[in-house]
């Protein structure tokens, strides 16, 4: 054969190679960035709720569509780490709660970004109104609800480091003064902060407000049992608390909350512009009251506030 022709024969057969190996490799799958603020024990079943709804709406992981989860345990500075990687990785949608929404903000303008919860997302300028959020971004927001029963000394405990706490404490103070009521904050840096504040206020005030965040949420059975030990009853933003042992929560339904959100990713996936997405309230609130707590703090919860209950855990 002659040099000219064996040329044009190798020359053609390696213009091949790749238009066959494309033709055989599968269409790359839509890809979600899952930025968990929490650990899988404090919002796995959340997440668990997401992928459900998710399912439901015919995206089946691996699939029809790629998951990728990453947990930041509570920490700000990993969740801004998280961010940065789902951007290198160039996911089609971040998919968040909480302060993970202001890390995934920060890390992009162009990818959507889809919050399962947030406090004030107006406030702190994730988005520009909730009918009209404008950008990237969009979600639901959860307006911060205090309970309040009929105690004089109140203790309130949260995570400095979170993003919204000035924002709720305000509201909760709020709630303190029209009642008449003395408030001591319990700042919290770290888990380890958690038993020398129980040190603190022990004998010296009369319940306990937790701030719902990451880091609560994480240390959630260790807050209820220093509280249970040092007989001071609970009031949370969540029923995971109330499961893991507190007296009683009220506020949204945060696993129904994480299955809206999908229907977010939904849209978003097959077309949709956050911009052009309503941010949701959530229109269901649980009142959740653990009467096993209650008899043993040696408490009466009288039967007209446990009429209204959604929930009564015996």
């Amino acid at each position: 054969m002659r040099r000219r022709q064996f040329l044009a024969v190798l020359s053609g057969a390696a213009a091949s190679v790749p238009i066959a190996a494309r033709a055989q490799q599968p269409a790359k799958l839509p890809t979600i960035g899952f930025l968990v603020p929490g650990t899988p024990e404090s919002h796995g079943k959340w997440v668990a709720a997401f992928a459900q709804r998710l399912s439901e709406l015919s995206w089946i992981e691996g699939r029809t569509v790629a998951i990728e989860y990453r947990w930041a345990e509570g920490r700000n500075e990993r969740m801004a780490e998280i961010a940065a990687e789902f951007v290198r990785l160039k996911v089609d949608v971040i998919v968040t709660s909480g302060d993970g929404a202001i890390a995934s903000k920060q890390a992009t303008s162009v990818i959507p970004i889809v919050f399962a919860a947030y406090g004030d997302p107006v406030a702190f300028g994730i988005v520009t109104s909730l009918a009209r959020p404008g950008g990237n971004v969009t979600g639901l927001t959860v307006q911060p609800t205090a309970v309040i029963p009929g105690f004089r000394r109140l203790s309130i405990m949260a995570n400095v480091g979170n993003r919204a706490y000035q924002q709720e404490l305000g509201e909760i103070q709020a709630a303190v003064s029209r009642f008449g009521l003395e408030a001591t904050i319990l700042e919290i840096r770290r888990a380890e902060d958690i038993a020398p504040a129980f040190e603190a206020v022990k004998n010296r005030t009369d319940a306990l407000y937790v701030f719902s965040e990451p880091l609560m949420n994480a240390n959630r059975v260790k807050i209820n049992t220093l509280a249970l030990g040092a007989r001071i009853p609970t009031i949370f933003g969540f029923r995971e608390f109330v499961d893991a042992g507190g007296l009683m929560s009220y506020g949204p339904n945060f696993a129904d909350l994480f299955r809206h959100a999908a229907d977010f990713v939904d849209k978003i996936l097959r077309g949709a512009k956050p911009a052009d997405l309503p941010v949701q309230q959530p229109t269901k609130f649980d009142l959740i009251i653990n009467l096993t707590t209650a008899k043993a703090l040696g408490l009466k919860i009288p039967e007209s506030f446990l009429l209204r209950a959604d929930e009564v855990i015996e």
